[in-house]
């Protein structure tokens, strides 16, 4: 999230208590565990980390997949992280998802950590999804009955920018 928006980065570690120092010592050890040969995978991995999460089944085309989630975060209250898995009990998607509040209602109140990939679908015009530059990035194109267009991109699901097109 760095990329898109250094300053709300930082303004996130000052809430935490963190220093960049910590911020950086976190991200390895995380990038050690989730690639090390003997960390579990799928649900068993993340409940490793985050603890027993709540679970759903949620339907992607014929497919029954399951969706586990953990509360809010300190720092976004009003979402959750989400991770959708495959029958075979494989990670298909991670990311931040709205556990309340509202999402925004136009293109004009997507401001940076505004909102989530999902809350773009039910109120903003056309939208096209499409996988963004790395596993943890996504974009949408936002097409506005007014005819204008825009591109969002997300990191983990969380908005870091919007620029027109």
């Amino acid at each position: 999230m760095a990329d898109y928006q250094p300053g709300m980065v930082e303004e996130a570690m000052r809430a935490l208590g963190a220093s960049r120092t910590e911020m950086r010592e976190v991200n390895a050890r995380w990038q050690r565990i989730v690639r090390s040969r003997t960390f579990p995978r799928g649900r068993r991995g993340y409940e490793a980390v985050l603890g027993p999460g709540e679970s759903g089944t949620r339907r992607v085309g014929d497919v029954a997949c399951e969706v586990a989630s953990w509360p809010p975060l300190p720092l976004w209250p009003g979402l959750r992280f989400e991770v959708v898995l495959a029958p075979d009990g494989s990670v298909m998607q991670e990311w931040l998802v709205r556990a309340e509040g509202a999402p925004p209602e136009s293109v004009e109140d997507l401001v940076p950590w505004s909102c989530v990939v999902g809350d773009l679908d039910d109120r903003l015009g056309t939208v096209v999804h499409r996988d963004g530059d790395a596993p943890s990035r996504w974009q949408a194109t936002i097409s506005t009955p007014d005819g204008s267009t825009y591109v969002a991109h997300f990191v983990w699901g969380l908005l870091q920018s919007v620029v027109a097109v």
